[in-house]
């Protein structure tokens, strides 16, 4: 992933802020494997926006960090960072990372609230024409209820019904686009240690899985373009021994964008690359434990 410096640095910045509590009771399976899933980054101009989202609507916990006040949002699994001003050039549609996903355990009084709150449904033209849709929410198939919102600067966001979940929401899933998304799966199997599900028959995407997220790979009519820039600008992986890890990635030919970096100060290690498809991608080291 090529990114300018200046880009860089906003994306250190941004993680220089967290404290360490915030970030331990937020990644609750930092220890269920060497690589997990870390943060979503977004560009945005509208901040208020963002936290009416993400905060008021769908209950994620806005936390402030640092002399300046930093503010990220969090939620179970997943910790959201925003760089403010930083006017995005497109909504996540048509990027390789088509949506984000959370789940919750009764989806009627979320999306009810979602429209309430003045956001845009949009289950009807994200789901095929014969599946059933009422009052927004989509029968996707006997057990499973799914609704999408347009959240703010065009983030398009899938919430997944799991009955028995505890969590009122947190973390579900990443959902790639691509006319290679077989391809696509494998390449984050290798690269990350995802584990890929038996294909599935009754559904057209693939999945793998990493502790506290599913990856799932759709086929794209058309071609994707990169997030970079985009209202969802990178994704983010939380790795143990990052630098060995950033040192077998160069080893199977995979180019560093931004090359393993120890951040002293803050207990930190960051690195950047992209998939083969454009989906920019940062690496962190000690996100749970920032000091």
């Amino acid at each position: 992933m090529k990114r300018s410096f200046v880009s860089t640095a906003l994306a250190v910045l941004a993680l220089a802020t967290l404290a360490p509590s915030a970030a331990r009771a937020q990644i609750l399976v930092a220890n269920e494997g060497p690589v997990v899933y870390g943060h979503h980054h977004l560009n945005t101009t509208n901040m208020e926006a963002q936290k009416k989202f993400y905060v008021d609507t769908l209950g994620g916990k806005l936390v402030k960090f640092g002399q300046n006040g930093q503010e990220i949002i969090a939620f179970p699994n997943v910790l959201m960072f925003f760089r403010p001003m930083q006017a995005p050039t497109g909504g996540t549609i048509g990027t390789t990372v088509n949506h984000i996903g959370f789940s919750a355990p009764d989806l009627r009084p979320l999306v009810a609230k979602i429209k309430a709150n003045g956001f845009k449904m949009i289950t009807t033209e994200s789901v095929a024409a014969n599946v059933k849709v009422t009052d927004d929410i989509a029968a996707a198939s006997p057990t499973t209820n799914i609704a999408y919102a347009l959240g703010p600067e065009d983030t398009k966001v899938e919430f997944v019904e799991v009955k028995g979940q505890t969590a009122p929401i947190q973390l579900h899933h990443v959902h790639f686009f691509g006319q290679q998304n077989a391809e696509m799966q494998a390449w984050y199997a290798k690269t990350f240690g995802a584990k890929p599900r038996p294909a599935n028959p009754a559904q057209a995407f693939v999945v793998d899985d990493l502790p506290g997220v599913a990856l799932n790979f759709s086929p794209s009519p058309t071609p994707t373009v990169g997030t970079t820039g985009r209202a969802l600008d990178h994704i983010g992986f939380e790795v143990k021994n990052l630098e060995a890890f950033t040192k077998k990635l160069e080893a199977d030919g995979i180019k560093l964008d931004r090359p393993y970096t120890k951040v002293a100060a803050l207990g930190i290690a960051i690195a950047f690359i992209k998939d083969p498809w454009g989906t920019n991608i940062e690496m962190t080291e000690g996100l749970d434990a920032v000091k």
